[in-house]
């Protein structure tokens, strides 16, 4: 009964939640048990998306405020310096996109909005819409802020306005719960969604949402629950290519090539056919896991690969340009720049295109192989052939420079990159790369500068980029400023890994700093309290542990 899944769930914080659940059926598994499901016929549902980021000022503007005048023990401060500005869904949209690394402000800003009366008055439409509540849910469960992103689905389907729960709604929340491990929880998530968008509208989109499920299982290296959960839905619908393939690629994920071969074999024997994908997912799975040294297992590797090519075009079908990146990759992992260079001339001899990823995994072979010159030339025709070069793609630069200890090339090139491609901005990881260079070479200079690009770019910080500071800073003895970045870490909500307590804790205890450190755990304790405070409403975990 639905009764059982808030109950068990939200045990014993929500006396009253949603007594008409109690009416529906649930389908719940507990996490000890197994699971299997598979698919019916597929039905017309719009692939589940959260809204893009776009350029807005005004959004830029308003999220610049909230993270800079926000005080952590008096939220709504962050809200009076909202006095004037006028709220829009889209305006919503973009400022809580800006702020996916700042969990607490996101939901002080999205509080704020719950009881933001616009003027001039307010049009059929609510403010907070579906997507804004998916948006939140979002920010929300990357934190594994689980308990409140359920609070937040069971305020929107008690409401009576149109911002409801959607398939967008429940994608989000699973694909983040099967990335926090929570499998089986994530699995009854799926059933839930019959209780709260239909019975009749979850049957007629089961195939398309169950094989999301899978592949979002199969992505996080789950395949064995995936199997279990296909397993006990063979009756539902009947297998196909899609499904198939989605398994294949789970096992060759997790480097079972024996067993994405068994299930391919399986697929043919029930007169399934095998498309480009499927074989490509299978070529993958051969080439990107398997140990290329010596060269005598980069060469059956080859061997191997090259016989899939050869089945492919016996059953009429042509590798593209996914089968020749894969291939390349291969080239790349090896460090072979030379075949690397010649396959590229032979797929474009065969008259196929080049694709993103096909660039990227020469360029990352170049630059490995020290071919930095080479490289910059491929990047160059990138653009010459209407390819645009992705951050991953600069990031492999950054890489490089960064096995060389050379942080005047990186910090050369990261301008260079800034200057050249305004419509290209470094993303996390670059910022990343670099703020570990730059710090573990000991250029405090550059190192706070990109600090600075980074919030200026409101790309970041996020929890890696404050954990490598912080950890330097500690290497480096400079207490009182790991202790700043510390605490403005858990401000922002983040939880910091176990290690970063540890590691700070006993730099401040060797230093003969026990009363900082006292200062420093009395402020987090007020600030778990205050946090819990703010948002008594809310079963928010606590951020310290």
């Amino acid at each position: 009964m639905a009764a059982a899944v808030v109950s068990h769930i939200f045990r014993p914080r929500f006396p009253s939640a949603k007594i008409k659940l109690q009416l529906k059926l649930l389908h719940s598994f507990s996490d000890s048990e197994q699971l299997d499901p598979s698919p019916a016929p597929c039905a017309a549902v719009e692939k589940p998306s959260l809204p893009a980021l776009q350029n807005s000022p005004e959004a830029d503007s308003l999220c610049q405020v909230l993270i800079r005048h926000h005080n952590p023990f008096h939220h709504m401060e962050s809200s009076l310096q909202l006095y004037g500005i006028s709220l829009s869904p889209p305006l919503i949209h973009q400022t809580l996109l800006r702020l996916n690394h700042q969990s607490k402000i996101a939901l002080a800003f999205f509080k704020y909005t719950q009881s933001h009366k616009p003027s001039p008055p307010p049009s059929s439409s609510p403010l907070l819409d579906t997507a804004a509540y998916n948006i939140t849910i979002d920010i929300l469960c990357k934190v594994r802020q689980f308990d409140v992103a359920w609070q937040l689905i069971l305020q929107m389907d008690s409401q009576e306005s149109g911002s409801k729960p959607d398939f967008t709604t429940f994608f989000v929340l699973i694909r983040r719960l099967i990335s926090a491990g929570l499998t089986r929880t994530a699995v009854r998530a799926f059933y839930d969604i019959g209780i709260f968008l239909g019975n009749d509208t979850f049957e007629s989109s089961f195939s398309f949402c169950f094989s999301y499920l899978l592949d979002t299982l199969c992505k996080y290296g789950y395949v064995k629950v995936a199997v279990e959960v296909f397993n006990k839905e063979k009756y539902r619908l009947e297998a196909d290519t899609k499904l198939y393939t989605i398994l294949i690629y789970g096992w060759c994920k997790v480097g079972r090539i024996d067993m994405g071969r068994k299930f391919f074999g399986e697929m043919l024997e029930r007169g399934i056919g095998a498309n480009v994908v499927t074989y490509n997912v299978l070529l993958n799975g051969i080439c990107r896991r398997a140990s290329l040294h010596p060269d005598g297992r980069f060469e059956r590797v080859i061997r191997e690969a090259e016989e899939v090519f050869d089945e492919m075009r016996e059953r009429g079908l042509e590798p593209d340009v996914t089968s020749y990146s894969i291939l390349l990759h291969v080239y790349s992992r090896a460090h072979k720049p030379q075949l690397c260079l010649d396959k590229l001339v032979m797929m474009k001899e065969k008259g196929i295109g080049p694709s993103l990823a096909t660039y990227t995994s020469v360029v990352k072979c170049l630059c490995s192989c020290g071919r930095m010159d080479d490289a910059e030339e491929l990047l160059n025709e990138m653009v010459r052939c209407g390819v645009t070069p992705t951050a991953e793609t600069y990031n492999c630069f950054f890489k490089e420079y960064r096995g060389r200890k050379d942080a005047e090339g990186a910090m050369k090139f990261y301008k260079r990159m800034k200057e050249e491609d305004s419509l290209l901005s470094p993303d996390m990881h670059t910022y990343n790369i670099l703020l570990g260079t730059f710090l573990k070479l000991g250029k405090m200079g550059l190192a706070w500068e990109i600090w600075d690009d980074m919030n200026t770019s409101g790309v970041g910080p996020d929890l890696d980029a404050y954990t490598i500071l912080v950890h330097a800073l500690c290497e480096k003895r400079r207490w009182r400023r790991a202790c700043e970045y510390f605490v403005e870490m858990i401000e922002k909500g983040f939880l910091p890994q176990k290690i970063t307590f540890e590691t700070l804790y006993r730099g401040l205890i060797q230093a003969d700093m026990l009363r900082t450190w006292r200062r420093l755990k009395k402020k987090l304790e007020e600030e778990s309290i205050t946090f819990s405070s703010e948002f008594k409403e809310y079963h928010l975990k606590p951020y310290n542990r």
